[in-house]
Parts: C-alpha cells; structure tokens; sequence
C-alpha cells in the first residue's frame, strides 16, 4: 500500500467531497418561506404569509415565549422566521399536546422540536417548500401579501422514527388509554411515525389552517434537506432538572414486559395425578376378598372376665341416665295437666320475643362479617369516599336490522358498522333513552325525577345526569347525531366519522374532522367505548352487536328518605321496560333493587311449594304412627292428634328459638326461615317415632301402671334422644364461631331449636303420649275423644309393625350375611375414595343466576351480560390517610410520571394491566396526581389565577388580570411540594374540563381526593381502573385475590408496611366474594368442630365408649365426605348456603348413626354380628321410618320449586342427605359394627340380668 503522497487523486477527491459538503452553508444564507399571520382560513384559524427573505429580528416582547416554546432558537440577536402573534399561536396549539405528552419530557421535547423548526427556525427554506399561495390584501399596511394554503415539510425519517418511539408508551391517566391515541387520528395499534406526523398536519383534522405535506426522507431529495435534529429517547434526560420518562411512559425504561408466574405443577405419582393414583388404590385393595370367618371368630366368644373400671364407669353413667328419665318420664304421665300448662307457658314466653323480630335482608349483612377485611374495607371507602352508586343498566340488540358500510370520503377502506350503529337505530335508541330520563316516580307525595337521585359530576356548574351511552358522543341530540358536511355530492363526515373519533378520544372536546363536534358526555365526563359498546371484537368498536346504557344513580345508605326516592324511581324504571315495546330492539335490563325484587318474588312463589312439602310430612307422620289392629278400630288406634301435637312442639320449638333471638336483638335470615324448620322436623320426628314405635312394641308387665311403663319406655330410648340432640346442639353452637354470618346465625338457632325440642318432647310429648293411651284403652275416637269406638278391647295390645318385621326377619340378617358383608365394606369404601379423588374439583361460589326465577328478566339480562360486556366492575386502589403527598419523596412512592419510582403505585397497577390475564386488572390506573403535575405545569395554560385576587382563573376565561399559577422558570417548571401543592389542588380538582385544558379534575377526580385539616392536607385517595371481564364466581374470587396481592405488594415496596396506613383494593363486588377466600378453610374449621363435639358428647353420653364414637364419627365423616362426592356429581358449589347444608347434614347424620350403636352398646348378645342385628332390628324401622320416608316425601315436592336455588341447594343436597345418611347408618355402620365394633360392656350386661331376673321378659330393648 502507499502512501497518501502516492496518491494525489485520493487527495483531490477529498478535497472536492469536503467542498460539496460545505458549499451549501456558504452559498445560501439563512431565508425563511413564511413570516407573519395573514388572512382568516376558517373560525380563529389563519394563514401565514409567504416571504422568502432573511430572518427577523424577533421583538423583546416575544423573547419569553420563545424561550418558553423554542429554548434552542434563543440564540444571537435572536432573527426568526416568526412574529409574536404567530408565536402566541404556536402556543395555543401546543397546549393539547402539552397536557398529554408534557409527563415524558423526551417526547415533548422532540414534538416541539418539530413545531418549532417548522414555525420559526432561520433555515426554513432547507426543509420547507410552499407549493400554493392566495392572494391577500393587508388592510393595516395596505399591501398586497400571499397567504400560504400548502407546503412540504421535509422531515428525517430518522427524526421521525425517534419522536415517535419516544412517545408511542405515553399514559393519558385520566382515559386509561396511550395519548397517542387522542393524538394521532387512529387506533393506538394502527399509529406509527409517519401517520401519525401526517394526521398533525393534515387540515382534516380541525386544527391546522392550511395543509402541510410531510416528506420524510434521511437523505437530500428534491434540493431539499429535511429537517433531522438531534432527538432524545425516552430514557433520557432533556436536561439537568429533568430525568427520563418514566417506566409507565417509557417501556426501554422498564425492561421487558412482566410475565405471569407459571402455574404451580400438579401433584404426580409414575406420572399420574397423584389423588387419582392413591384413590384406585384404596379402592382395589378394598375390594380384596375379606375372611369374615376370621372376624366372627375373634368376636363371636364371650369374655367372662372381671368388669373394668371403665365398664363399670359407663354403667353407673347409663344407668343414671336411665333412672333419671324412667323417674321423669313417669312423673309426666302422672301430672299432665301441670306439664303441658308449664310447656305453653314457657313457649309462650319464649314467643313474646317475636314482637322484637327483624329480619336481615340486606345482602352485605348476609354475607359479610362486620369485622372481615372486605366489610372494614367497604365502609372506610364510604366513609371518605362516598357509597358507590347504584346502577341502572340496559343491554340493546338491533336483531332486525343489518350491518352498515361506510366508506371515508376522500378515501381508504370500507368499514363496517354493526347493527345497533346504523343511523335510525341510533335515533330509536335515542329516543328511549330521552324517554327513560324523563320517567317520573312519586314518593310521598313528590315527584321524583332522574335528575333528583342521578350522579352529576360537575353539580352544581353543570346539572347534566352521568349517562354512560355511545349517544353520549353524540351530546344525546338527534341534531348531532345527524350533523353532516358534505355538498350535493359528496359526505366529508357524518357520523360515522364522529364515532370512529371518539372511540379513540372519548376526553375530545373536538372531534378534528370537518364536524368538530365533542366527545366528551354531557355530564362533563369521557364515555369509555368498553362500557357503552359490545359484541365487537378485539378494538374494532364499529362491529359492535349491542348498545350499552348505564346509569349510575347516588346511593344513600344513611339517607332512608333519599334512598326511597330512588327506588321509587327504579319500580318505575323497571315497570316501563316491562311495558316497551319497539320491535326493532330487543332490551335486557336491571335495576340495582332488581336481585332483591326478584329473590322477594321467588321466596313468595315460593312458599306454596314449602307448605306443600311439610303438609305431606306432616300427612306422613301423622298416619304412620299409629298401628292399626283392625278396620273397626281405624279411628281409635290412629295417632293423627299425636302426630300433629308432635309436629307443633317441633314448630314450637322452632318458634322459640327465633323468639329468643329476637329478645336479644339478633337478626333472622331467609336460611332460618327456610332450613332451620326442616332441620329439626327431621331431628324431631325421629325422636316421635322412636317413643311411639318402641312403647307400641314394648309389653306392660305384669302389675305395671302406664306410667311405670312409659317411664321404664323412656329409660330405655331418652339416653339416645339425649345422645343425638345433645351432641347436634353442641355441634351447632360451637358452629357460631364460624366468621361466615349466614353459618353463624343459622347455627345459633339451629341450636338453641334443638335443644328446646327435646326438652319439649321428654315433657309435652311424653303427657301427651300418656293421655293419648288412656284415650285408646278407653276406646275413644282419635281426634274426636268423646266419642266411644265400635270395636271393644280388653286394652292397647303389644304390636310390631310390618316395618320392623321387615327389618327383623328379612332385611338385617340378609345385610349381616358372611358374603354380604365385605361388599357392602368394599362398596363403601369404593364410593368414599371417589368422593375423596373429586371433592377438590367442587366449584366454589354462587351463580347469580341461580337466586333468580326461571321466569326472570333478569335471567335474560345476566346471560346477554356475560355475552356483550367487554369489561368488569371498576376497582379503586385506596392510599389509607396518613401519606405524605406534599414531599417529593412521598410523591415518588405514588404517582406514574417522570422521576416517579419504578416501583410506585401508579406504576405498579400499569404492570398488572400489562398482564391482565393473569392479574385481571384491565386497564393502567387514572391518576390523579399524574394529571394534577400536568394540569400545574406552567407552561401549560391550565392553571391560572387572578392577579387581583388570588382566585383560580378556568383556561376558557379571556382576562388579561389571569396569570399563571408558577412562574416559568426552572424552579416553577418542577413539581410543586409543600405548600404550593395543596394551593393549587383544589384549583384542580374544581377545574372543568375545556377545549383550552383538558386536564380538569372535577368530572375525573372530584371524589378521589379526600381532604382533611381543612383543606390543608390530603387524606385518603383511591386510584381507579377496571377489572377485565369477570364472568362466573371462580372469576370474581380470583380477581379479588389478585387485587389484594398487587395491594400489598404496593404497600411493602411503599416502605409503609409498618404505619397506621396501606394500600387496598375495593370493588363493589369484594364484601360479596370475600367468603369464599376462606371457604374451603370455614368448612374444614366448621364441619371438624362439628365431628369433635360429637364425637365428645357421644363418648360421655354413651357410658364412655370411645370406640363406639369412632365408629359414629367415621360414618358421619364418611357421609360428609360423600356429600362432598354428590355436590361435585350434581354441580352444587360450595357456598355460605351449601355450608349450612352440609353442617346441617352433620346433624341429620348424628340421627341416623347414633342410636343404632348405642343400641348396639347396650345389646348383650353374644357376637359383634348378633348385637348389629339386634340393633338393626329394633332401631332400624324407627329411623327408617321418622326420617328416610317422612323427609323423602317433603324433599320431592320441593323438585318442583320455579326457584332454581331450592332445586339445587335444597332438593338436591336434601335428597343426598337423607339417602347418604340412610345408607351409611342402616347399611355401612351395622356392618362396619359387626366387624370392628366396641366389646360387650360386661357391667351393663350384668346389670341387664339383674333388672330382668324374676320377669317373664327375656328380651328387653334397650335403645
């Protein structure tokens, strides 16, 4: 190689290269293409006049507003090539973009880079070429100018590109959409650099006077050179006192985009589920042949060894049991006048708290607790915040009208409308909704209109009603709605134009196209196009299906009088949709009292199916009880006057508990109401049955008197009634410890009625029983006493049943069968292992659907709901009182703007929302501070106030005494802290909105902001957003839970974890779904207290036969768990409602387990399988018969209940209930008991003897 000397043409070229390069500086002095404003283009809009010669020399008076505007041109003896007027223009221009893009200072910087070469800048003739002029005459100077109506702006491409990528993430917090969106004349997806240039300078869209044509090129074309200054990326700073863009705004700034966390990995066993795995292998070693032999052996010998001391502990125990209820028993029989007079005394007293009833109707006292997280939470949020509003909503499809076309004038592609968008539909729908606005309601005498309950944001400066409706683009006026331009040939906009706008700039106070029409609702606030449009897909709201109206009404929950003018109005609102017809639209609708109304009106319909049902128990009852000898004596040996005073103490008791309750002021729920009677009617017949059937089986010994008999009766059954009430008792009152209202309450009377029911049966029932056999033996009609039967009898005969024969001869000992045996245990076995494997798949929550009738409106509502809404509830992230905004640091940890914390709550929200999937959080939060830093800014024309007197001066005022709020300096130019920030902030947050300033906080904010120490600090604050769509409970619970992680992730990274304050989601939703956070946790809590007391109470009561409460809590286990099995088979989730039911359940179990092993413990056969079939024999048909068959009878009418909950949560877990319990108590326990059941107590078996020594009874029953 040589050197450069080697080469004198290398030399050369480079010589001519550099002398190209440089030549166009020195050849071409600066000239401008414009100078000075002249002519009216349209409105206030003007043109510039053309001038082709050097820069001028700028007045002093427009020295601040270019270092305000264009800092970069302040340089020299400052010659631009623009005046102050036109300067002053260029401001005014600049303040829509300001307000949006000014929170990323990088991107404001180049925008205004952009405007400012384009404007003013002394080398305009390199990049700027006008291509038309007007003539115009100067009526001032008097001279002959042109008016410039076209140029070329020739525009690096690397500029362009640069500008754009710093701007693209910009946040709007107010509209929870990109400004770019506002900004740019296209959906924020379809903006890019160079559209997005072309819409600012295009004069369709409303602000520009003339058309400016970009050329965007990096290279020289043309002779031209474009404009390509230095630009800066959004993360990084303009200068000193400014930073990068924040992470919210600036997505180079954040890193990648957050990702959900996976999903945790099942649970595997040789690569299978590992439940499944476990559960087919308990359910095949179950099934491997038992040797029964084996068992019978073991047990089949009788021990004649000593007697315990814990035998002879469970005798002495039993028989006191025993002594003390033969004593009482035959004292009853003896004094039945004084016993059943005390018994009415008592439930009369008992009763007179009914005149202290009150009934919770309220669903937030239903279903939350007054101390749980959500209700603290709700009532905070009312307290500083207000109570959320109440919601009136209609859902509108156009089924008979077509999709529209419309095709943009001058042109590009067609676009589709939807149906419901088409022009006289929209007028149709404009019309009902005026007629809806003017429904008037009357309460008391006065005339309740919309006007009075509406929400109006901007009271009393603007009464307009909040109406969220896509007719709110339209002002709600036909005449808008029709307002075209356009010539006899052609349409330039109409209003598809206006709506394809405002779906992307719902905040606009013009519309930019030739109709330069609003957005911006009435009521002063943006209509989101999510809340008012659906059935469109992905963001193509011109698709949509269906029309969305909300109306959002003020809500008084410390206001009875308001609050009643409300629903006064929502009756009627209700009652005129009923009535509209229009056979172009079809309407689902609801009122916030709707759910109510509906649930009030099923509970009616209701209530002939519920009598229906008890009338045929109490049918049932009342004929089974008596054993009929023969057809002449039909009428004297029927029970149906017992059978009905049993059924009245059963009711009675009932009647006290709530009469109790209600003394002490404890409010009823629609579940006592509706379970508690069916729960101890079950209890309680069963209790009848077992007295009745077993003195009906019983023979009087000889010498005996009828009261001995009934009280040696009683001895005999009234430990087991005491074993089984006492033990659902205490189940049922340990149950009030239960955080779920709903199971706290029905578990408090639902004790209390039990246990007052068996007081009354071993008192009124058993006088009662008394007198009813002497009115037999003396051969007296039942019902009719004082007249004799026909038929005479030496007196009442010992008679067994054709049930317990059934049970005696034929069914207990083909059940205890050597080879019936291990199947039945395998079979068992095999049903709970199932249940076991899917009990965690049971859904958990509560379908609304479900509470309505078939017959509802709202069924139709709720399913077009989940059809058409395309976003969920909103939802507030409340800051508690007790931050400091006024201190730059305590800014930082909350607001989402430059120099704003990665990790602030602001920017926090915005990830969830970049997840929404995951987190459910659908949109960035609006922020008010974010807004207020905007809105404050000084070169902003916002804030303002009088020089006179200090007051805030709105930006649409013209007064040259209304000067800016902070000076524009470099300390102005910061946020304001201390006190400047709480001077201008209730400026704000009373500022309108206006086509000046868009950034006012009154319809955004008003209520977002609470003030304390009057007005001199800030209180609590919530920042909102909305939910994505939310459409069944798993969806609801699971937003809830991921809301509340996000809050507290913000309150740790706050650094405020420690303090009296935090952060915290709330949605109206929340109270509603919070139970079923802890659910699975309240049941498993619930039904082990359950099995605990029951398993203590059966211990004690059964003589201290701790294996034979095993046996009796396995079952009841095993049962709950089945039942767990069937909810999942029959699709009944698990809720407060369903809870209730299955701590019922545990009871009911208790009835239909615990008296066949006591009679098995005190049986003194021989063998486990002779004392199972004694037990069997004897008890069987009794609780076969007081609950099997009188509660399937009941339980089947309630099949044909309209509301869908009784079918599901009443027939259904009803029916299971009982057929569970009947199998697992006569089938699984007699043959689990012949197994592995408890030894012979050689104490009771002795003391057995002894009592039957000397009589003629060589089998006595001992249940």
């Amino acid at each position: 190689m040589g050197s450069p000397q080697g080469c004198p043409g290398r030399g050369l070229l480079l010589f001519v290269f550099l002398l190209l390069l440089l030549s166009p500086a020195q050849v071409l002095p600066q000239s401008c293409v414009w100078y000075g404003e002249c002519g009216v283009a349209s409105g206030d809009k003007r043109y510039n006049c053309a001038y082709d010669g050097p820069p001028i020399a700028l007045p002093k008076d427009g020295y601040d507003l270019l270092q305000e505007l264009c800092p970069g041109l302040y340089f020299g003896n400052v010659s631009t090539c623009c005046d102050v007027l036109q300067l002053q223009t260029l401001k005014n221009n600049l303040q829509l973009p300001l307000q949006f893009l000014s929170r990323c200072p990088s991107c404001f910087y180049n925008l205004i880079n952009l405007f400012c070469e384009l404007t003013c800048s002394p080398n305009q003739s390199e990049f700027l070429n006008v291509t038309s002029t007007i003539p115009y005459y100067d009526p001032v100077s008097k001279e002959n100018k042109s008016s410039i109506t076209e140029l070329q702006y020739f525009i690096g491409e690397s500029f362009a590109n640069a500008m754009y990528n710093a701007c693209k993430d910009v946040e709007a917090p107010s509209s929870n959409v990109k400004a770019l969106g506002l900004l740019c004349g296209k959906e924020v997806k379809d903006c890019n650099a160079t559209n997005w240039i072309e819409y600012m300078f295009s004069k369709d869209n409303g602000q520009t006077p003339f058309s400016i044509i970009p050329i965007f090129s990096d290279v020289p074309v043309h002779g031209m050179n474009p404009m390509n200054n230095a630009t800066k990326g959004c993360n990084e700073s303009v200068d000193d006192s400014t930073g990068p863009c924040s992470c919210q705004d600036c997505s180079t700034v954040c890193g990648p985009k957050p990702q959900p966390p996976p999903l945790p990995a099942p649970w595997l066993l040789f690569g299978l589920d590992a439940i499944y795995v476990i559960m087919r292998r308990h359910f095949v070693s179950e099934y491997t042949p038992i040797d029964s032999n084996i068992a019978f052996s073991v047990n089949s010998h009788r021990d004649d060894g000593k007697i315990t001391c814990g035998e002879r502990l469970g005798e002495r125990f039993e028989n006191g049991l025993r002594m003390t209820f033969t004593s009482w028993g035959a004292f009853c029989v003896r004094n039945p006048r004084p016993v059943i007079l005390f018994s009415v005394v008592f439930i009369a007293m008992c009763c007179s708290g009914f005149v202290y009833i009150k009934a919770t109707t309220n669903p937030v006292d239903l279903w939350s607790a007054p101390s749980s997280q959500a209700r603290k939470e709700k009532e905070y949020f009312d307290k500083h915040f207000g109570p959320f509003f109440r919601t009136e909503q209609l859902i509108i499809q156009a089924p008979n009208s077509h999709p529209d076309i419309y095709s943009p004038y001058p042109s590009g592609a067609d676009v589709p409308f939807g149906p419901p968008l088409t022009k006289e539909i929209l007028h149709q729908v404009l019309d009902l909704q005026d007629a809806i606005v003017n429904i008037t309601a009357s309460f008391d005498n006065e005339t309740v209109t919309l006007k009075d309950i509406c929400l109006a944001p901007l009271a009393p400066y603007n009464n307009n009603c909040t109406i969220l409706s896509v007719l709110n683009y339209f002002q709600n006026s036909h005449s808008v709605l029709d307002h075209t331009v356009g010539d006899e040939f052609f349409v330039y906009a109409d209003y598809h134009t206006h709506f394809l706008y405002c779906v992307r700039a719902p905040a606009s106070l013009n519309d930019t196209s030739m109709l330069h029409d609003p957005c911006l609702g009435t009521f002063g606030g943006p209509v989101f196009p999510w809340l008012v449009l659906g059935g469109y897909d992905a963001d193509n709201y011109n698709n949509a299906t269906a029309l969305v109206i909300t109306l959002p009404v003020n809500n008084y929950y410390n206001d009875s009088r308001k609050l009643m003018k409300a629903l006064a109005w929502e009756k009627e609102f209700i009652n005129f949709l009923k009535n509209y017809r229009n056979p172009n639209l079809t309407i689902s609708f609801s009122a916030e009292r709707s759910i109510e109304d509906e649930i009030n009106r099923e509970s009616n319909s209701d209530v002939s199916t519920v009598l229906i049902s008890y009338i045929v128990m109490f049918v049932y009852i009342s004929i089974a009880l008596g054993h009929i000898q023969s057809w002449g004596r039909l009428l004297v040996d029927s029970k149906i006057s017992l059978g009905i005073a049993g059924i009245l103490i059963v009711l009675s008791s009932v009647a006290c508990s709530i009469g109790i309750f209600s003394f002490f002021g404890i409010p009823l729920t629609l579940i006592v109401i509706e379970v508690i009677p069916f729960l101890v009617l079950a209890i309680g017949v069963d209790n009848i049955f077992i007295i009745v059937q077993t003195l009906q089986r019983d023979e009087r010994l000889e010498g005996e008197t009828l009261d001995k008999q009934i009280g040696r009766v009683l001895g005999d059954v009234a430990p087991s009634m005491f074993l089984s009430s006492f033990s659902e008792t205490v189940a049922f009152f340990l149950g009030t410890l239960s955080t779920m209202p709903a199971v706290r309450t029905f578990s408090l009377f639902a004790g209390m009625a039990v246990l007052i029911d068996f007081i009354l049966q071993v008192t009124c029932f058993v006088s009662l029983l008394g007198l009813d056999i002497k009115r037999q033996e003396r051969n007296r009609l039942d019902v009719l006493c004082c007249i004799k039967g026909s038929e005479e009898t030496s007196g009442v005969q010992r008679s067994e049943s054709i049930l317990f024969l059934f049970f005696k001869n034929l069914y207990s000992p083909y059940l205890l069968e050597d080879w019936m045996r291990p199947i039945v245990i395998a079979l068992f076995v095999g049903v709970l292992s199932f249940s076991t494997a899917v009990m965690h798949n049971v859904e958990i929550g509560l379908d609304q659907s479900l509470s309505m009738p078939h017959d509802s409106y709202l069924m139709d509502y709720l399913s077009q709901l989940n059809k058409y809404l395309h976003t969920g509830p909103p939802v507030y992230f409340v800051l508690e009182e007790g931050h400091n905004y006024t201190s730059l640091e305590g800014q930082n940890m909350v607001c989402g703007g430059m120099g704003c914390n990665n990790d602030s709550l602001v920017q926090q929200i915005f990830s969830a929302a970049e997840i929404s999937s995951y987190t459910r959080i659908g949109y960035a939060p609006s922020s008010w501070i974010d807004d207020y830093f905007d809105w404050v800014k000084p070169q902003s024309s916002c804030c303002r106030v009088y020089n006179t007197t200090g007051q805030f001066c709105n930006a649409s005022v013209t007064d040259p005494s209304c000067t800016r709020c902070r000076p524009l300096t470099q300390e102005g130019k910061q946020r304001p802290q201390g006190q400047d920030f709480m001077k201008f902030l209730p400026m704000f947050l009373s500022d309108n909105p206006n086509p000046k300033c868009g950034k006012g906080g009154h319809a955004a904010y008003s209520s977002a902001v609470n003030f304390i120490n009057n007005k001199t600090d800030v209180g609590a604050t919530y920042f909102s957003t909305y939910h994505t769509i939310l459409k069944t409970s798993s969806d609801f619970i699971d937003a809830m839970k991921k809301a509340r992680t996000i809050a507290d992730n913000i309150t740790e990274t706050m650094g405020i974890k420690g303090k009296n304050y935090r952060v915290f989601p709330y949605s109206v939703f929340y109270v509603f779904y919070e139970q079923y956070l802890t659910i699975v946790d309240d049941a498993i809590f619930n039904l082990c207290i359950s099995l605990g007391s029951i398993f203590l109470v059966t211990t004690v009561l059964l003589g201290f036969e701790v294996w034979a409460a095993v046996m009796v809590s396995i079952t009841i286990a095993m049962i709950i768990v089945n039942m767990f099995g069937v909810m999942w088979l029959w699709g009944i989730s698990l809720n407060a409602v369903s809870l209730v039911n299955l701590v019922m359940s545990c009871g009911i179990a208790v009835e239909f387990c615990s008296h066949v092993t006591r009679a098995f413990t005190v049986s003194t056969k021989g063998s486990r399988v002779e004392r199972a079939e004694e037990a069997l024999s004897h008890v069987g048909s009794s609780v076969f018969s007081g609950i099997t068959l009188t509660k399937f009878g009941g339980i089947v009418v309630l099949a044909f209940s309209k509301s869908q909950i009784f079918q599901i949560f009443y027939f259904r877990m009803y029916l299971a209930m009982v057929l569970l319990g009947a199998t697992h108590g006569l089938i699984f326990l007699p043959v689990l008991l012949s197994y592995i059941g408890p030894s012979v107590n050689k104490a009771k078996t002795h003391a057995a003897q002894e009592r039957s020594r000397h009589t003629e009874r060589e089998r006595l029953l001992y249940f």
